[in-house]
């Protein structure tokens, strides 16, 4: 088994270069691993006292950024090194002033686990929410370095619980403690002999946390909304923003953000032709389009402080692979809705129970769920305290993970 997963590595490797011929994101995986070694020996210096952590992505990063400041404001005398595997995630945090070295993951092959452990030689790893890079690992138990996993999840259906998942499961002996979301995942590694679980909660709580305290006020979003109230729809793709048009088509004096997962020309310019109340990018805006409806956020990094306008929301993707942050809005304390495709999701399945959030399957069920929080004022605020509140309870999880691992 060992060997065919080092021949998928080898293969996944060649693939990547071949798909790098004509694919955006191939070409940066690749030309981001291009000297990596050299790049690293040339700025890690050999005698400090690292800690090394690794995300897949943009999410995972934001899941383990809290641990990052928090070991960084208590324990200045370790330098970070933080670690992504897909270029979506470090193209954009490449510049993070929080870490002391950034660079990509090289391919999990045993000749580039033993040489990067070499370069880096951690005192502590610790891998947020998921990747388990097996040669990685086993370098990690035989050098005996303290290893912790984050923000984990664990499903039935999870490979460490198949009938060939037996090298994952050794994977897992590599963890000092293994810090869960639930107690659900606690059982399923109970089942595996793994007791050295701690329950801690998901570290993003403890993130959207950060971002609210720190919500920037942004003048056009002032001067667009006025005394209106808004509905902000995050991270929407296009069949969401077909729902959210003719929801403010059919709601004129409510405002609307929307803020598209990719900005498109070509989508953006369908928002703007469909919208029966005038539309304006964010980058084009001028003080006579205050009377528009909607206003298009074109623009990176300022959703989160767009949300803390709020009154209503609704989160992108649940009609494609999966929705996207919910906590952004909900710790805003706002009334949430998305697509039918959540359920993988735990903070959404938590919001539904109880009440702060929605799914919808189509307009009609759009309409329904938001027309009582138009219309009724009490209805709004008792939501909107639910959704505050789920966030606030559920903070603590990088204060869990610092006092036990220091």
């Amino acid at each position: 088994m060992k060997c065919l997963y080092n021949i998928a590595m080898e293969c996944y490797g060649a693939g990547v270069a071949l798909a790098s011929l004509w694919n955006t994101k191939a070409r940066l995986w690749s030309a981001g691993r291009k000297d990596l070694f050299e790049r690293m020996r040339s700025s890690i210096d050999p005698n400090s006292r690292t800690i090394w952590i690794h995300v897949a992505s943009l999410g995972e990063f934001e899941q383990g950024r809290p641990i990052i400041e928090k070991i960084k404001a208590e324990k200045p005398e370790y330098n970070i090194l933080l670690t992504f595997f897909s270029p979506s995630g470090y193209e954009i945090r490449k510049n993070y002033t929080g870490a002391d070295y950034i660079f990509y993951l090289p391919l999990d092959t045993p000749k580039n686990a033993k040489q990067f452990l070499d370069i880096v030689n951690p005192e502590i790893a610790i891998f947020v929410k998921y990747e388990y890079w097996l040669n990685l690992l086993a370098q990690l138990r035989a050098r005996k370095v303290r290893t912790f996993i984050v923000s984990a999840i664990y499903r039935e259906k999870s490979i460490f619980f198949r009938s060939y998942g037996e090298l994952w499961r050794t994977a897992l002996d590599t963890f000092e403690t293994i810090f869960v979301q639930d107690n659900h995942s606690r059982t399923l590694l109970a089942k595996l002999g793994c007791d050295n679980v701690i329950v801690a909660g998901d570290t993003r709580f403890d993130r959207v946390a950060q971002i609210a305290a720190a919500a920037k006020r942004i003048d056009i979003v002032e001067q667009f909304k006025g005394d209106r109230r808004l509905f902000v729809a995050g991270s929407s793709w296009g069949e969401d923003e077909e729902l959210i048009v003719r929801l403010a088509n059919e709601n004129p004096t409510i405002k609307f953000v929307i803020a598209p997962h990719e900005m498109e020309d070509s989508r953006m310019a369908k928002i703007a032709q469909t919208a029966k109340y005038g539309a304006v990018r964010y980058t084009q805006y001028k003080a006579e389009d205050a009377d528009k409806q909607i206003l298009i956020l074109d623009t990176m990094g300022m959703l989160s402080s767009v949300y803390g306008y709020a009154d209503f929301s609704y989160i992108g993707g649940g009609f494609g692979v999966g929705i996207h942050n919910t906590l952004e809005a909900a710790t805003f304390g706002l009334p949430i809705s998305f697509g039918p495709n959540y359920k993988k999701f735990k903070e959404a399945r938590d919001m539904i129970t109880l009440g702060a959030a929605t799914s919808i399957s189509n307009y009609d069920e759009l309409n329904r769920w938001f027309t009582p929080l138009r219309d009724d004022i009490t209805h709004l605020a008792t939501v909107s305290q639910i959704s505050k509140e789920y966030t606030a309870k559920h903070q603590g999880a990088t204060e869990i993970f610092y006092k036990t691992v220091f």
